[in-house]
């Protein structure tokens, strides 16, 4: 079997179908896994850019998270967040990782047959199964056959911009993080410090998809406008060093099904459901456990 995206959804599937005997390669166009679970290093430090934290409600997911802490890759985060304007909001926990969330991918893909910088350009034809593990915009540059192609082409994804800015010191008051609302700009801001646990004078924010659409040709642009909006909503006057990451597919409209196929091509994602990580870990392995059970002979699949 063949998994193309070396993000969660995809690792999720080929941890799965590697457990159960399958044969199972992952092609990432990339040069490390992770996908959207994505840290950069910046000043000597990773800062996480992609998803902000993850929550784990799911049993199975949870008992994932776990084992994750009792190794020292995950901790506990947060159940609270500021909200501009507004009162503080309470919701489920929010997990981060001390080595940065992309360190979660790497520990899933640890003993998987994983090919990086490898960009595959048509749905492969020697493998009796092929999952595709990303955006549907993405899957459709393959050339999926039509039940998925019509699948991906109904998703609905919003683009967003990822600003790291780091400053001198830390100069703002404690925080987790902070949903902006009816911003033009500002969608969230995390306190990357107190996420990793280093207490780095570092902030990632997250814009609004309307800006990141504005941006499209040049994300740099937007860095100083960024910048700006976050140092006027929590009362910073320090200049901070800015960094973007365009994200044109970053948060998917949710759907019912946990994925799309047509019985020898897969899509599966964060757009089947939720729009969280907990879902795409969850659509992979529901891809895996449907391929098994329609198998039969584990150990023969290619």
């Amino acid at each position: 079997m063949v998994v193309v995206g070396a993000g969660i959804a995809g690792l999720s599937c080929a941890r799965e179908l590697a457990a159960a005997g399958a044969r199972v390669r992952v092609h990432e166009r990339g040069r490390v896994v992770g996908g959207r679970l994505a840290s950069r290093r910046h000043g000597g430090r990773y800062a996480d850019i992609g998803a902000a934290y993850f929550v784990a409600d799911d049993p199975d997911f949870a008992a994932l998270a776990e084992r994750w802490r009792s190794r020292g890759l995950a901790r506990p985060w947060t159940d609270t967040f500021a909200v501009h304007p507004g009162s503080p909001a309470r919701g489920p926990v929010r997990w981060a990782a001390p080595g940065g969330l992309r360190s979660l991918a790497a520990d899933l893909a640890e003993g998987l047959d994983v090919r990086l910088d490898q960009e595959v350009r048509a749905v492969p034809g020697d493998a009796d199964a092929v999952v595709l593990a990303m955006p549907g915009p993405q899957a459709l540059r393959v050339r999926p056959p039509a039940a998925v192609a019509d699948a991906a082409r109904r998703q609905r994804w919003q683009p967003v911009l990822t600003a790291v800015l780091a400053y001198p010191e830390r100069v703002w008051g404690d925080f987790h993080g902070a949903f902006v609302n009816e911003h033009p700009v500002l969608a969230t801001v995390c306190d990357d410090g107190d996420r990793r646990g280093d207490r780095a004078p570092v902030l990632v924010a997250h814009s609004t998809p309307g800006l990141a659409r504005a941006h499209l040709d040049n994300p740099d642009a937007a860095a100083a406008v960024m910048a700006r909006a976050t140092g006027e909503l929590l009362g910073i006057a320090a200049e901070p060093r800015v960094h973007i990451h365009h994200w044109p597919y970053a948060q998917p409209a949710p759907t019912d099904a946990p994925y799309a196929t047509d019985g020898r091509v897969w899509l599966a994602g964060d757009a089947f459901g939720r729009p969280r990580v907990q879902t795409a870990w969850a659509s992979g392995r529901a891809v895996a456990a449907a391929l098994l059970q329609s198998t039969g002979s584990q150990s023969t699949v290619r």
